[in-house]
């Protein structure tokens, strides 16, 4: 298996199950994947932060707020592996309660990626949220 594959598996199994995790309430998955060496950002759709403990505040901000996802799919449109670096850039597909109301939404994300000791760990997360087309108006 070639480099990117092996990438592209990883991100079609932990990554999918952490944020599959994050938007049942449980944030540890995520945790799990991400970096703790600096830096590590996040531009969210929601939420922003920059460091281990802006981001570590973030994850548990989210984990406190969804809940009840039902579908969660990762529509990767680019991907690449350099060395000990990657991306991803696509869309996430979400149905999940947010504070308690169910949700559909689409997110564009980018993300960047690192080898630390073997395993990928996500360094940088760019999310906003897709607009959604206008809706025919009444003649």
């Amino acid at each position: 298996m070639s480099e990117r594959e092996d990438f592209m598996a990883w991100v079609g199994s932990r990554l999918k199950d952490a944020e599959t995790a994050l938007h049942n309430g449980d944030a540890a998955p995520r945790f799990a994947i991400w970096s703790r060496r600096e830096p590590v950002t996040v531009l969210g759709a929601w939420m922003s932060g920059s460091g281990t403990e802006d981001v570590g505040n973030i994850f548990r901000q989210l984990e406190a707020s969804f809940s009840e996802c039902t579908s969660y799919t990762h529509e990767v449109i680019a991907a690449d592996v350099i060395g000990d670096m990657a991306y991803t850039v696509g869309y996430e597909h979400t149905s999940a309660s947010v504070n308690g109301e169910p949700r559909d939404y689409t997110l564009r994300v980018t993300q960047v990626y690192r080898r630390e000791d073997g395993e990928w760990k996500v360094a940088h997360r760019h999310a906003d949220t897709l607009a959604q087309p206008d809706k025919p108006q009444d003649a």
